[in-house]
């Protein structure tokens, strides 16, 4: 078979034909070997080819000598991070995020749940490929399809529950889509034990309905359901709750940027942002920078994706990165105390939702969210005015169209070489073109975006920035 790779996040692919149980079961050898006899903790989502891969993926991990995997079952990708935290052990969590039911996905996580090493990934795909030529799956007894170890669901949640006061989200009506995810069974109860009245949608998974209209790639329900239930907050989630969109009340989404700003400005006032910093990619816009800039937070830029952010925070000792692509939100680091390490999506919704309270009630200083929102800006001019017009023309110019497929090898390096130009030369233009733009950025902040401040706040910090 040709060979399995990993790509950004783990192996994935489309379910008995790319991803199939000989290759999960040689993936548990394969991280035995280059692991060691450890235990390795093995959570999954709701897809219907989840349960036979993870009894691949299992008797692979005890073929190999793996100390006794521990199957828990449909939990949150961060909640697998969280219990090899507690454990400090491996892991690992079969899902494909928020690609349909049809595809998946294997993410491994070093000791401790955090990112592999670059050089543990390429010895485990090595092994991979060398136990592959040769793979013989004994007889397999997959779980149910939502079967979960209780006690695994349970310290996940209490880890969660413990990172807001009790009681903290009391009085709030908060709408939460699960995407009919890992999260179903966890994201409203934990919301619940906090005080909220909670709304819930995509919570009922059947195997082939996950990510299916709901769930953060369709944030539309969501923001129907805030207004139609006239809720203060809407929280989406993926398939494996590692990813987070915002809604505000007047149902719009929160842009990405504005969530780490919230997060960044929340923990500085609580005196709990280790090293006064923040960690995000090159996506982020450069009103970010400046709303941190302005309350003394530094920020470090790195390139996209998690395990850059994940990197660039142990190397600096810092506690809070994310990647803010879209309109979503992917914390790829709270660390230390104040949360711990690798916990995604449901720990960001409980800082949304506890840092609205505490503003709401004036237990932190008013206009705290304002100010993120009104500096951090929406308007990622390099997106609209650089990168949408090359991704267009490379739609346009893809190999399947005819005439491209009979080109000379020079245009086909052309487009290769103006894609890397593009590639070194984005950030930079879209930097001055923002700078050149006249419209202060404090008139064009995100609008509508959490308006939980009174409107003479958010007057006084647009007089603050003009």
């Amino acid at each position: 078979m040709a060979p399995v790779r990993f790509g950004t996040d783990g192996i994935r692919g489309r379910a008995g034909s790319d991803l199939t149980t000989e290759v999960a079961y040689c993936l548990g050898m394969a991280v035995a070997e280059v692991l060691g006899p450890r235990r390795c903790i093995v959570g999954r989502d709701t897809r219907e080819s989840g349960p036979l891969l993870s009894a691949a993926l299992v008797a692979g991990l005890g073929e190999a000598g793996a100390d006794d995997p521990y199957d828990v079952g449909v939990l949150p990708t961060p909640g697998v991070a969280h219990l090899c935290a507690a454990q400090g052990t491996i892991g690992a969590v079969i899902s494909a995020s928020h690609n349909p039911f049809f595809d998946n996905g294997i993410k491994v996580l070093g000791p401790g749940g955090t990112k592999l090493r670059d050089d543990d990934e390429a010895a485990i795909e090595a092994a991979l490929a060398r136990l592959l030529d040769h793979a013989i799956v004994p007889s397999l007894q997959p779980p149910a399809l939502l079967d979960s170890a209780p006690s695994a669901v349970a310290e996940y949640s209490d880890h969660l529950v413990a990172i807001l006061p009790p009681d903290a989200l009391a009085g709030m009506s908060i709408v939460v889509d699960c995407a009919n995810g890992a999260a179903s069974a966890v994201a409203p109860e934990v919301l619940r034990r906090l005080g909220a009245t909670v709304h819930v949608i995509g919570d009922q998974p059947d195997g082939q309905n996950i990510n299916d209209g709901v769930g953060s790639t369709h944030p539309e329900r969501l923001a129907a359901e805030v207004l139609r239930h006239g809720a203060q907050l809407g929280l989406a989630l993926d398939g494996d709750a590692d990813r987070l969109i915002a809604v505000d009340e007047d149902g719009d989404i929160v842009d990405g940027d504005a969530l780490l700003c919230l997060f960044a400005l929340d923990a500085k006032r609580a005196g709990r942002l280790a090293g006064d910093g923040l960690v995000v990619t090159v996506m982020s816009n450069l009103g970010l920078h400046r709303a941190m800039a302005a309350a003394g937070i530094e920020v470090v830029t790195v390139a996209v994706g998690d395990r850059h952010v994940a990197s660039a925070l142990d190397e600096r000792g810092l506690i809070l990165g994310g990647v803010a692509i879209l309109a979503a939100c992917q914390v790829g680091g709270l660390r230390d105390d104040f949360l711990r390490p690798f916990v995604w999506g449901p720990p960001a919704a409980m800082i949304v939702a506890g840092a609205l309270k505490l503003e709401a009630d004036g237990r932190i200083g008013t206009g705290a969210l304002a100010r993120a929102l009104t500096a951090q800006g929406d308007a990622s001019y390099s997106l609209y005015l650089v990168q949408a017009p090359v991704i267009a023309a490379l739609a346009w110019l893809t190999p399947a169209w005819p005439p491209l497929a009979r080109a000379p090898a020079a245009v086909i390096v052309a487009l290769i070489a103006g894609w890397l130009a593009y590639g070194l030369l984005e950030r930079p233009i879209g930097l001055a073109l923002r700078r050149l733009h006249s419209l202060p950025d404090a008139q064009r902040g995100v609008r509508g975006g959490l308006r939980t401040a009174e409107q003479e706040t958010l007057a006084a910090v647009d007089t603050d920035l003009a």
